[in-house]
């Protein structure tokens, strides 16, 4: 710690003392500009590896921005234009966080975008809930042309806003 204050204090920066600590990889994690980084497992061998992925504090801006996107007193707004500033936010995000293992966040996001734009379209049809469920995935994704994350592959450039 010593050293690293010299060497910043010649580039005339300072040392944030609350968010600076030593880390030992792979035992400890640490987040960095939004990214998690520490030990993961391959899904498919349960094989130990050093990656990253998307850290919860990001999961959790992103999940409460869909939050306000899909307020009540936004029923106002036409559906295509929410649709539209949703696709906006996730594309972004999704741009950003397109490296590393994103699965998990993907599927998180998606999952809670899916409820709150159902929830939104109840609230403002005035429809209640039905047993087989009012607006189905694939009506969401489909007609309404809703962005799935979960559907995208890394090799897609998919930043057409």
């Amino acid at each position: 710690m010593h050293r690293l204050r010299e060497i910043m204090g010649k580039l005339r920066l300072t040392v944030n003392e609350e968010k600076t600590r030593i880390c030992k990889i792979p035992e400890g994690e640490f987040d960095f500009l939004g990214y998690t980084f520490g030990r993961m497992y391959l899904a498919r061998t349960g094989q130990a590896r050093l990656g990253h992925r998307p850290s919860k504090k990001s999961i959790k801006r992103v999940v409460e921005n869909v939050h306000e996107l899909t307020a009540r007193p936004g029923t106002w707004q036409d559906t295509t234009k929410l649709v539209g500033k949703l696709n906006r936010t996730l594309r972004g995000w999704a741009n950003y966080f397109q490296v590393g293992t994103v699965n998990k966040a993907y599927r998180a996001v998606d999952n809670y975008t899916a409820v709150r734009l159902r929830r939104w379209l109840r609230i403002k049809h005035k429809v209640r809930r039905r047993k087989g469920g009012t607006y189905p995935l694939p009506h969401l994704y489909g007609p309404f042309g809703l962005v799935r994350l979960t559907a995208l592959g890394h090799d897609v450039s998919w930043v057409k806003a």
